[in-house]
């Protein structure tokens, strides 16, 4: 297609939709797009009525709205795909939807969608903007299974494959911004809590993208098994909470004590920060050498197996049976905890 036939369509509209649109609400005809677009106007003509008919999904039918408003007043291209849908919004989504179970629930005139994923004893809901849910329907990535007051929608192939692609996008990206990596074991990042020298700090990088420990919950033995139970899960994210509350008060810390007066909080000070990071140590020192290394890169630096690996210098895939181990032991050690330090924060 010659830009003419796509004047200000983001560019995540696939060519179908752009078609369509440019026919329906441009009025230009069907010839005129098969012959910008080299092919046969019969070509186009089941391209848009495959279109026309997928307008009885609602999600379908908004974006559709959403766009033809979006031509007709000849709004910015970049103002409006940022607006509408970023690709860390769609690794966080297409991640809640590919664990088992997981589907995405809308109405025709709910303003939020809803993910919900069956977590064994209680259902965890994920709150997602509807126009999010929107691009995902009309890239494909989604397809309803299940219609009526409320629609119900399950990931497709199309949405793995955009998924890992997305994924591995963000991975080069991140790669490219990486600082250098701290040395391993307790001694690295977090150990340097008090320390005046924070320039070589590493940050965490928990965000949008799919973590270790959400990959490899999904695997499954040969029993059938999940390889990761959920109270291994659990505890890895619990780590990484408590390292990523001491890591936010050692900023405000820093901050409070470049703009005001008060002397920078000492080792004995009780706040939230500090009793975070006492618990996160205590966790490390409790796993020990070798295993805590995997499970400081893993869970807290949220490194890729094959990183912590590499730079672990261990032997390929030995790393996800290791991090198993140090999950299980990490299980055990918050199970003999007190009543009153079971819970975090």
């Amino acid at each position: 297609m010659t830009g003419v036939t796509r004047p200000f369509l983001p560019d995540w509209v696939p060519v179908e939709v752009s078609r369509y649109l440019t026919h329906t609400v441009s009025q230009v005809s069907i010839r005129e797009l098969a012959r910008s677009a080299d092919c046969h106007p019969s070509t186009v003509m089941r391209q848009i009525h495959r279109v026309e008919h997928q307008r009885e999904d609602p999600l379908i039918d908004g974006a559709l709205q959403y766009l033809s408003t979006v031509l007709q007043q000849g709004a910015d291209q970049e103002a409006c795909e940022k607006d509408v849908y970023s690709e860390e919004d769609a690794i966080q989504g297409l991640s809640l939807l590919s664990c088992k179970g997981a589907v995405l629930a809308v109405g025709r005139d709910m303003p939020k969608a809803v993910i919900l994923r069956d977590m064994g004893t209680e259902v965890q809901k994920s709150v997602v903007e509807r126009r999010l849910a929107e691009v995902l329907a009309l890239r494909d990535w989604i397809s309803c299974f299940s219609s009526g007051r409320v629609f119900r929608y399950r990931l497709t192939k199309d949405g793995r494959q955009a998924l890992a692609q997305l994924m591995a996008k963000a991975e080069q990206h991140r790669r490219a911004r990486t600082e250098t990596t701290t040395q391993s074991g307790i001694s690295g990042h977090i150990a340097t809590f008090p320390s005046a020298d924070l320039s070589a700090a590493k940050r965490a990088r928990y965000g949008f993208q799919e973590t270790p420990l959400q990959t490899l919950s999904r695997l499954t033995g040969r029993d059938g098994k999940p390889f990761l139970s959920n109270e291994m899960v659990r505890a890895g994210e619990r780590l990484r909470e408590d390292f990523e509350l001491a890591q936010i008060g050692q900023h405000v810390a820093r901050e409070r004590s470049e703009f005001t007066d008060e002397p920078r909080a000492s080792n004995t000070d009780a706040s939230p920060a500090r009793e975070a990071f006492q618990r996160a140590s205590a966790a490390l020192c409790a796993l020990g050498p070798g295993l805590s290394d995997i499970a400081l890169r893993c869970c807290c630096h949220l490194e890729g197996l094959e990183v912590a690996e590499r730079e672990l210098g261990w032997s390929a895939r030995s790393g996800k049976i290791v991090l198993r181990i140090a999950l299980e032991q990490l299980h055990q050690h918050y199970e003999s905890l007190p009543p009153q330090n079971q819970m975090i924060g």
